[in-house]
Parts: structure tokens; C-alpha cells; sequence
């Protein structure tokens, strides 16, 4: 959910009510759902609590309402998720953490925030970050090519999950396109242009790319570079925090609180996308009335989901499901009418499916993620039914 449509003013309360309630408690225990926005937020919050004295236990998980219980002498803080004492459900919620950290505990790091928002999908300087990127502004430098974790470039587009490619997910085919380019060995800005221009033809040319897939790519150009951050760009940081939330979320809590964890968390960006991007191309899939599904073994279903609705599902509901777990995602009006107002909510779509099959489901209106006890069959049709 976008911020834009909010005062200061606003934002400003909203943040200081947070922090007030967060210097009283005894023990803060922040539970993040699993996705790169929540966990740079829970990095912030637990960086702030760490420099007052607060002290906090930091966990990510892909159903935060199971956790949300508390004791008498603790404070529980959901984030990206509803529930428990304090909640900050809105997306990026990492504006607000970085409000909320800011007014608990002095200085907050905001290319950590500016990270989580672009997780969430907002472009650097829209969507409420101007504010991040100005009070990053002596670290970032703005140039031409592509968003990627490191300065490798064959390792960066092979596994960057900010967009899906004929040669995504393997080393080897991005080394055979980029000789066709024939580079400097020090990259300079026509060279940075021209791979640019590589991934959009990539990704939006023949062959069965959606037409929302030459606007999606866009957030993955013309990075902002990183002068002393743990990645070589803020959207490879982005992209690294979303996929080691789901992959190793321990790592994970390790990075958003400033640990040196660079090298797992680059292993674990690796390993999740190779899978995602093999999903796309040898998931089994199918096509109904507003709803494209793929079928597959154990995966990172959220970003597949994620990657199938933005290049390539032709249908305006996603959804990608194995025997024990699914994800959805919704893109434009869902086929619904003219408005988003009558849509279906795809998060409670998946809580009602996950419950009907003896599991639990949670999300947004926009993105959804269940687990249930059953096969992806019988998902599929209460799915369906729950839409």
C-alpha cells in the first residue's frame, strides 16, 4: 500500500505514538513477515531499540498472526502483517520504521530504508522516499545500466529476481550475451547503456512476455550505486533482502541488523533465484477465467508468483502452488470492471482457502501466501471458490 496519499503531518504522529509506546516497553519483540520491505523495517526498529537500550528479539516468518501472542513483560510488534500490541501494516512499512526509528533512537540509516521500499515495489523518489534518498544523497550516485548486489555483472543479471529473462538463472547464457556485446573491461557509461538495453530487449522482445513486463523492468535500470553499503546498488540490496527474508531468514535478520553477513546472504539470492526463474520455464501451468496457475515442486512460490505475474502471466490474478503451500498476486483491476473497488482481496482469498484445507493463509489485497494440508489440486479449486 502506498504512503503517497498521506499528510507529514501524519506520518509524523503516527511515528512518534509508535516510538512513545516503544520506550516503555520492557521487551520488544518484533515479528516481520517474510518479504525484504519487513525485514529492513525490523532491522531499523531493532537497530533503534539496540542504541536506547530496548532490548528485542527479531523473527521472520511467512505467517506472522501465529506469533503474535504475548507475555505481560513483552511488547509485540508485527511488521508488514496486523496484529499483536503495535502493528505496521502499511507498504513500504519501511518508511515508517525509519520515521518510528528515528524518533526512538537519534539517527536512522535510511539506505536501509530506501532498500525495503524498493523491495516493496516503489521506484527511488516516489511513492513517499524523496525524503530517503535525499538523506542518502552523499552515498548514492545515480548512473546508467542495471540494479544488481554485486560487481560482477555476469553473477548480478543471472540471479537478480527484479525481472525475468530468456537467460535468467544461469551464468553461463548471461556470459554468451554479454561477449555478444563485446565490453570494456571497465564499464563505462555507453557500456552500462548497452546492458541496459540487453535486459529490456530480453525481457519485453518475442515470445511470451506480458506487456506489463517492458513498464516492470524498469525499477531493475538506472541504479542508484552504493558508496559504502553492503551491495553494489540500492536495488541489489533490495533484491537481496527480499530473497534471503524467504530463503534464510535467520541471515536475513543478521544483515538488517547491520551484521557482516554479505556472503551467505549473496548465496542464499543465488540459490533462491535460480529455483524462481526455473519455475517460470518448466512449471506446469494453466489458464481460466482471470486466473493463471503454475504447478511445481518445493519453491520460493512468492517469488515466482511475483516474477509469473509481472513477465509472464496473461491472466490478471497469479497464482503458484506445490502440495503444501501456495502465493498469489493480483496486477491491475483483476478483470473486475473499470475499478479496483469490487476486486477480490487476494489475502483473504488465501486465508479462507488455507483455513478450508486445515492450514492458514495471510496477505494483502494485491499478494497473498497460504499453507495448507492438502494437494495442489484441491488448493487450486478453494482458491477458485474463495475468489
Amino acid at each position: 500500500m502506498s504512503t503517497s496519499g498521506r499528510t507529514a503531518s501524519e506520518d509524523a504522529r503516527s511515528a512518534s505514538d509508535i516510538a512513545a509506546t516503544l520506550r516503555d516497553a520492557d521487551f520488544v519483540r518484533l515479528v516481520a513477515r517474510a518479504d525484504g520491505d519487513a525485514l529492513a523495517s525490523s532491522g531499523l526498529l531493532a537497530r533503534a531499540c539496540a542504541t536506547v537500550g530496548i532490548p528485542f528479539q527479531v523473527s521472520v516468518t511467512t505467517l506472522p498472526a501465529r506469533r503474535v501472542d504475548s507475555r505481560d513483560d513483552e511488547l509485540v510488534v508485527t511488521v508488514g502483517a496486523s496484529g499483536g500490541g503495535v502493528s505496521l501494516p502499511d507498504r513500504p512499512t519501511s518508511i515508517v520504521a525509519f520515521d518510528v526509528a528515528t524518533e526512538l533512537g537519534g539517527k536512522s540509516d535510511p539506505v536501509l530504508a530506501l532498500a525495503g521500499a524498493v523491495a516493496a515495489g516503489c521506484s527511488p523518489g516516489a511513492d513517499g522516499t524523496a525524503r530517503l534518498l535525499e538523506a542518502a544523497d552523499d552515498r548514492l550516485t545515480r548512473r546508467p545500466g542495471v540494479s544488481t548486489p554485486t560487481e560482477d555483472l555476469a553473477d548480478g543479471l543471472a540471479h537478480s529476481t527484479l525481472f525475468h529473462a530468456g537467460f535468467s538463472g544461469t551464468v553461463e547464457s548471461v556470459q554468451a550475451e554479454l561477449a555478444e556485446l563485446g565490453l570494456p573491461v571497465e564499464l563505462d557509461d555507453d557500456a552500462h547503456r548497452r546492458v541496459a538495453s540487453l535486459v529490456a530487449l530480453s525481457v519485453a522482445g518475442p515470445g511470451n512476455a506480458t506487456p506489463r513486463a517492458a513498464e516492470t523492468v524498469e525499477r531493475a535500470l538506472r541504479p542508484y550505486e552504493l558508496s559504502d553499503g553492503p551491495f553494489a546498488t540500492v536495488g541489489g540490496y533490495a533484491d537481496v533482502l527480499d530473497a534471503v527474508s524467504r530463503e534464510q531468514p535467520g541471515t536475513g535478520i543478521a544483515l538488517a541488523l547491520g551484521h557482516d553477513a554479505r556472503a551467505p546472504a549473496l548465496d542464499a539470492w543465488r540459490t533462491h533465484a535460480e529455483t524462481a526463474h526455473a519455475t517460470l520455464r518448466e512449471a506446469t501451468t494453466g489458464r481460466y477465467d482471470g486466473l493463471f496457475v503454475a504447478r511445481t515442486d518445493d519453491v520460493p512460490v512468492a517469488t515466482a508468483a511475483r516474477l509469473l505475474g509481472d513477465f509472464r502471466s496473461p491472466e490478471p490474478v497469479t497464482l503458484v502452488v506445490t502440495d503444501d503451500e501456495a502465493a498469489a498476486v493480483a496486477i491491475g483491476d483483476r478483470g473486475t470492471g473499470d475499478s479496483d473497488v469490487d476486486a477480490p482481496d487476494i489475502g483473504d482469498a488465501m486465508e479462507r482457502a488455507g483455513s478450508r484445507l486445515g492450514g492458514d493463509g495471510t496477505g494483502t489485497e494485491r499478494r497473498g501466501y497460504a499453507r495448507f494440508d492438502a494437494d495442489a489440486k484441491e488448493f487450486l479449486s478453494a482458491f477458485r471458490e474463495a475468489l
